[in-house]
């Protein structure tokens, strides 16, 4: 696969720091039962690492000792860690609100026939992909016979009141399946509500609109088919400075399978490790350096300067883009 990792390290995009941290997000491996093309972790069904019980307890402590707000599973398929119940349970039990992103299908697959029902015993927020609510795209992305496991497993959470109930929220993703920005999320969500309630009688609460990273799988595309400059000079070209106080990154850190942490999950996937300022933190470390969160447990991480390459004019352009849809 081709890496575009070192076309992004140069860059002019403006200097950030952090802000107050509410939200851990973790990825607990990169196993999942789908390959899809846009996926910036490269997860599959042969992939595995996984999160440890060692890791698991460890984000259970930075998130009670730092009064952490959320916590926003990923993965792959976050649900395939074999720690991923005891993680949310123990979450719940300290009123963290927990995030799913959840690509539907595996509430479908055998072992995981119950995930829907113990996501809503925990109160589990689901973010859940559907990159389109038409089959043709959702095939060309995340392949044959996905879209129609997505509408089960839909029907699937709506029966259980997610999409309508008070306190089980049922959010749906939208990626781009080419070069080109997301269209404006409130009215593809409203593209989104009439068809999926019209042609499967499903209903959701709101729609996530991501634009596609220009790292791991979506890049290498990018560059095999020589679209690479092509697509980030749409990106500086949309660039929206109004758009750089929203940031995800601003009130997050990423943590990896390990229990490494970074700036955001795509700095993870580029291997580019937080840094943690000398006259901020209490911790001095070099560009080389690999933090972990036994590393900065009791370390208030506000103000520290986060790590930015050209990349990042993906989570500006437009109308912004973060794991919370869009900016603006």
């Amino acid at each position: 696969m081709l890496d575009t990792e070192h076309l992004l390290k140069k860059t002019d995009f403006p200097a950030l720091q952090r802000a107050k941290l509410d939200i851990l997000q973790v990825n607990l491996g990169y196993l999942c039962n789908l390959s899809c093309t846009h996926c910036h972790v490269n997860a599959g069904p042969k992939r595995t690492e996984l999160a440890s019980r060692e890791t698991v307890d460890q984000v259970l402590e930075f998130l009670s000792v730092n009064s952490m707000s959320v916590l926003d599973l990923t993965g792959g398929a976050p649900e395939m860690n074999p720690h991923f119940r005891y993680l949310v349970e123990s979450a719940t039990k300290m009123n963290v609100e927990v995030i799913d992103r959840c690509n539907l299908t595996i509430l479908n697959e055998p072992g995981y026939e119950d995930m829907a029902d113990f996501l809503k015993e925990n109160r589990v927020t689901v973010s859940a992909s559907l990159p389109c609510y038409q089959e043709q795209n959702v095939k060309e992305q995340r392949g044959k016979g996905v879209f129609e496991s997505s509408i089960e497993a839909l029907k699937k959470l709506n029966a259980l009141g997610y999409g309508s109930e008070p306190g089980l929220a049922l959010n749906l993703v939208y990626n781009p399946n080419g070069t080109f920005l997301p269209p404006d999320q409130k009215s593809l969500e409203a593209d989104y509500k009439k068809a999926l309630m019209v042609d499967h009688g499903i209903v959701f609460n709101e729609l996530m609109t991501i634009t596609n990273m220009p790292i791991s799988r979506f890049g290498s595309m990018l560059l095999s088919k020589g679209l690479f400059d092509e697509y980030m000079a749409l990106l500086r070209g949309s660039y929206s400075a109004g758009n750089l106080s929203g940031v995800m990154c601003r009130q997050l850190i990423s943590v990896d399978w390990q229990g490494f942490i970074y700036d955001c999950d795509f700095n993870q996937m580029l291997d580019w490790p937080l840094l943690v300022d000398s006259s901020v933190g209490d911790v001095i470390v070099s560009d080389k350096t690999r933090l972990h969160l036994r590393d900065v447990m009791d370390n208030d991480l506000a103000d520290n300067p986060i790590v930015v390459g050209e990349h990042c004019y993906a989570c500006t352009a437009g109308q912004g883009s973060s794991c919370g849809g869009a900016l603006s």
